[in-house]
């Protein structure tokens, strides 16, 4: 058994933490700065943490443009990286500067929203329009602050393209989400042969299809 504490290093390779929690929803957060900029990036650090009111949330390392524009403006949209859209997604984790849309830098359409200022990604099949409930600096067990920062939001509005919807069910391999894995390059995604259903002690029977 390989056992090591993370604050006094993991003798390997590569840091091993970002595999095993994995794979991950990208957390594709499109916000808006004050002076009407466009900002578009991906966060591995992300999913969904209520049902009612439905919640999600990402974690940024280092102060950047998305926590910042989302604490100013009190607004984001998720939007799903699907598998057709994975290099449009990686160009937008290019390290640029506040000024630059990284919407045009990677060919991508800015739809309006209903409810909240920032755009969605027209081309995702999925977005989310939240509302901020709360931007959280992390700390370590010592309550040390880190330079990390969690942005949690309400959804506010569901979009979802009519073909990931089948027999008025969510199709999430008709999405076709794209999973952020560990390492500096790695993604996985999603087929129907790996497909293994599980139903809780005590529920009603799920119908196959």
């Amino acid at each position: 058994m390989h056992s090591y504490q993370p604050r006094e290093g993991h003798r390997l390779a590569h840091d091993p933490l970002n595999s095993i929690v994995a794979p991950r929803p990208i957390g594709w957060v499109s916000t808006a700065a004050a002076d009407g900029t466009l900002n578009l990036a991906p966060y591995s650090f992300f999913n969904l943490f209520n049902y009612s009111p439905p919640i999600v949330g990402f974690s940024s390392t280092g102060w950047k443009d998305s926590v910042a524009n989302a604490e100013a403006s009190g607004e984001f949209v998720w939007n799903l990286a699907s598998v057709a859209l994975a290099e449009p997604m990686n160009l937008t984790s290019a390290p640029v500067g506040p000024e630059v849309d990284e919407f045009a830098l990677a060919g991508l359409t800015p739809a309006p929203s209903q409810l909240v200022g920032p755009p969605r990604v027209a081309e995702s099949p999925v977005a989310f329009e939240c509302r901020v409930t709360r931007v959280q600096r992390l700390t370590d067990a010592a309550q040390r602050e880190v330079d990390a920062w969690l942005v949690l939001g309400e959804v506010v509005v569901v979009h979802l393209d009519e073909r990931v919807i089948v027999d008025g069910v969510f199709d999430t391999l008709a999405a076709d989400p794209l999973l952020r894995a560990g390492g500096p390059a790695d993604y996985f995604t999603l087929g129907a042969e790996r497909r293994l259903r599980m139903q809780r002690p005590g529920a009603d029977p799920v119908p196959r299809s």
